[in-house]
């Protein structure tokens, strides 16, 4: 008798429906984007447990408890969540150059959490943030991941290190003030101490700036501003440390420099040369363009007070660096999905997918640049830029054909970041809901 109940005990266990997982959630995809493919799949599911994804395919394919909550993203195009490989999520354009002078490193951070929001619910599930006072995009970042304000996951590269006087240095003081932009390291002993520093502080990569630059004072964006011993002195000690480097380069000499000396990607490539595009091809080297901004520059810059210097090298080089783009592209550079953000709103940044079409990447070129490329640049595809199984559910949604249509990429319907709904129609929201309000889907 015993033995006959342990048997039917067995066989009911083989044939119950298994036990639903608290943290399981399905999505039901009309369309979706695969970035690996390049390509776009008709009625997919995707079931996701905790914060990963654990199986994509056709409804057919695909099994799940009964019961299990289910998103139903039947007439939407699905794509995984953006990464915008340059951004200063900490600053903020409308503030007026004057008043800049009184923003503190607390207030700064607390912009960067306004900025942080803004950009997840436009579907930036992922920032790169190259450049923040006192190392307020750590602070943010590792407020963001502890759960204390919501946002995207941010990768963060702390102050920029520039030479005195440069383009990341304070020039707007008279010498009596004696001051320097907190970055600021002159010689290769220096650098190395500066990266060591930044490092010691939660930097994930090192940002410094090998030119002059459009916002600062007495420099021009095509001048070099660091020897090639100490970009390499830079690059070497960052790449020692397990950090990537990012190189702010307008000009075609310093973007030499830096592919010389092994960066991991040129940022704005403005000004780039024939040589400088054939060496960035050879070494893999990625071009981070920001080619939007320059419309929001130019249309509020005087209104928000940006010094006339600014914005007329500002308009000097916008034409150029956007047909640059279009000759990189062409001549097979990788090119990443980088927009300045804080250069104009955050939270505006899928503004650039437009232009990047208009300067000759096809829409999927585009989104493929602002997901697989981003998530290679930073070496962590294992977890983001597809939606493919063992990755986080980092999962985006428009209404309309971004194919056809890029546009519809700035008007963003649903936002899940690791598993979690922040941004959705109610439903939506309630089946994987975060710990903060959904905002709904407009």
């Amino acid at each position: 008798m015993r033995l006959f109940k342990a048997a039917a005990v067995v066989c009911a266990g083989l044939f119950a429906t298994p036990a639903l997982a608290t943290d399981m959630v399905v999505v039901k995809a009309g369309r979706l984007v695969d970035v690996v493919g390049e390509r776009v799949l008709q009625n997919q599911l995707i079931l996701i447990e905790g914060k990963r994804i654990t199986a994509v395919g056709p409804e057919a394919a695909v099994s799940y408890p009964a019961g299990a909550p289910l998103i139903d993203l039947s007439d939407y195009t699905v794509l995984p969540g953006f990464i915008d490989t340059h951004t200063h999520v900490t600053s903020d354009p409308t503030i007026s150059f004057y008043d800049y002078y009184h923003v503190s490193v607390g207030r700064e951070a607390v912009l960067g959490v306004m900025n942080a929001r803004r950009s997840l619910l436009a579907g930036f599930t992922v920032l790169r943030n190259v450049g923040a006072t006192g190392y307020s995009d750590v602070g943010l970042r590792d407020g963001i991941e502890r759960g204390d304000v919501m946002g995207p996951r941010v990768f963060a590269s702390g102050p920029l290190i520039g030479i005195t006087g440069g383009h990341c240095d304070e020039n707007n003081l008279a010498p009596e003030y004696n001051h320097s932009a907190e970055g600021v390291a002159d010689g290769v002993d220096a650098v190395r101490k500066m990266v060591r520093r930044h490092i010691k502080y939660g930097a994930d990569l090192i940002k410094y700036c090998g030119t002059g630059g459009v916002f600062s004072k007495g420099d021009e964006p095509g001048a070099p501003q660091y020897t090639f011993e100490e970009a390499k002195a830079i690059v070497d000690e960052a790449h020692f440390m397990g950090r990537t480097v990012a190189v702010h380069a307008h000009g075609a000499e310093g973007i030499k420099i830096a592919i010389r000396a092994g960066a991991d990607s040129i940022e704005h490539a403005s000004l780039v040369d024939d040589e400088g595009i054939r060496m960035a091809v050879r070494a893999g080297t990625v071009f981070s363009m920001d080619i939007y901004n320059t419309d929001y520059t130019q249309a509020e810059g005087a209104k928000n007070g940006t010094p006339e210097e600014y914005l007329k090298k500002d308009r000097d080089i916008a034409e150029i660096q956007r047909e640059n783009f279009r000759k990189a592209l062409k001549a097979g550079v990788t090119m990443s999905f980088g927009t300045d953000a804080g250069v104009y709103p955050n939270g505006d940044n899928a503004k650039q997918f437009a232009v990047m079409v208009r300067y000759g990447m096809t829409p999927m070129q585009a989104i493929v640049a602002a997901t697989r490329t981003g998530a290679k640049l930073l070496k962590v595809e294992k977890d983001y830029g597809a939606i493919e199984t063992g990755r986080l559910a980092d999962i985006i949604a428009v209404k309309g054909d971004p194919l056809t249509d890029v546009t519809v990429l700035e008007r963003m319907k649903f936002v899940m970041r690791e598993g979690r709904v922040y941004r959705g129609a109610a439903e939506q929201c309630k089946a994987a809901p975060s710990a903060w309000p959904c905002e709904p889907a407009d």
